[in-house]
């Protein structure tokens, strides 16, 4: 049976402006700081509704959409001001354990990330051990029924306030780098665990410092084979780089962008030129319809399970690009005499002006996080090119 994309896109508009709290979408049109509040509100409607995991497959609860759908649904619900879906979550782990876990496994944790329940955060990082993945040095070793975990996480997005973290982990040190690693799944208030924040220019807290100190996890919570965890990482990480949300990041960041030149030009009244600014804005535009495109066609290969290539490394590079791009016009349009508000107070009230300077140095990291862009620009040129 086809599928009337038309009326799905209208079904969709209509959920958006009637479902989502007008709070939330304030949150979200303003350019705040999305916090796990709304998150999980967000994502307890959208489950409710039946939408709470549009990439899962119908049987673990997701929704069936073909990519097509998939993607309206991502571009109708930023035209709306609604939050992007919890990627961490929904995006990362969930396909993990969707691919790898066992029945009891998936019955134990699905239901928890679809109706917001479980809030994750990713323990990989650590220090001095960043784009070389491999050379972790967390270990886990086994005690009885449980694996007992000591080391350092860094960098690690909102384990301040997650309740679940699923962490990389190294469980042999007599095989090679990458196959003494296994995949654990570790409740945030185990004893033992330590998180202590990072401080970061832009102003808001998101990153952490995770130690673990002789904490005590469940076996039945290793994700696959022990020491294959490898395995589970390359997985994760090639959806990492290019989930939906991060083209419909972009397209919501365009709107709050573009409202705020018209905001800007109206108050300046004609004192100040905004045409330049306007054309930068028409160059991203015309990059995130590009990066749609790569989207598409990457979400279709995995469908079919071709091999994706390049196209993680390229989408990921294009959308952290055009997010600090995007931001930097906006405090163009805010002008330099806002320069002395440079933060607004984190939980305080929110000025247009603080804001847009916290996302701009919140963007500065997007060619950072996730593979630096440089790395990027290795993976495509060797495998264009030649190693």
């Amino acid at each position: 049976m086809s599928i009337d994309y038309a009326a799905f896109r209208r079904e969709l508009e209509t959920f958006a402006r009637q479902a989502c709290p007008p709070e939330i979408r304030a949150v979200v049109a303003g350019g705040q700081k999305i916090t796990k509040r709304e998150y999980q509100a967000w994502q307890k409607i959208l489950n409710d509704r039946g939408w709470g995991a549009p990439s899962w497959p119908v049987e673990v609860g997701g929704t069936g959409w073909d990519i097509r759908q998939r993607l309206i649904f991502e571009e109708v619900m930023a035209e709306n001001d609604c939050p992007p879906l919890y990627h961490h979550g929904l995006g990362h782990i969930g396909p993990v354990i969707i691919r790898f876990g066992t029945p009891e496994q998936k019955a134990r944790f699905l239901p928890r990330i679809l109706d917001g329940s479980d809030w994750w955060c990713q323990g990989y990082s650590e220090p001095g051990s960043g784009s070389d993945l491999a050379s972790l040095q967390t270990s886990a070793r086994r005690d009885g029924d449980d694996w007992v975990v000591n080391g350092q996480k860094i960098w690690t997005s909102h384990a301040h306030e997650a309740s679940m973290i699923y962490m990389l982990v190294r469980t042999s040190k007599e095989a090679k780098k990458q196959e003494g690693i296994s995949l654990l799944l570790v409740p945030m208030d185990t004893p033992g665990i330590t998180v202590r924040p990072i401080r970061t220019i832009d102003g808001w807290h998101h990153l952490n410092e995770v130690f673990f100190d002789e904490v005590r996890v469940r076996t039945d919570n290793l994700i696959g084979e022990e020491g294959k965890g490898w395995t589970c990482a390359k997985f994760l990480l090639e959806r990492e780089r290019l989930p939906p949300a991060n083209v419909a990041r972009l397209a919501l960041m365009h709107r709050q962008v573009s409202a705020l030149l018209q905001q800007a030009a109206q108050a300046a009244g004609g004192r100040r030129d905004f045409g330049v600014l306007q054309h930068k804005l028409l160059l991203c535009e015309a990059e995130l319809q590009g990066a749609r495109v790569m989207m598409a066609q990457a979400t279709d290969d995995l469908i079919h399970q071709r091999p994706l290539g390049v196209q993680p490394s390229a989408i990921k590079m294009t959308c952290a690009d055009v997010a600090q791009r995007l931001t930097t016009i906006a405090l163009d349009a805010v002008g330099p005499e806002a320069a002395h508000r440079f933060l607004a107070e984190e939980g305080g009230e929110e000025l247009p002006a603080a804001t847009w300077i916290q996302n701009y140095m919140f963007t500065r990291a997007r060619t950072i996080a996730g593979g630096t862009s440089e790395v990027q620009r290795n993976v495509i040129a060797n495998a264009l090119l030649g190693a």
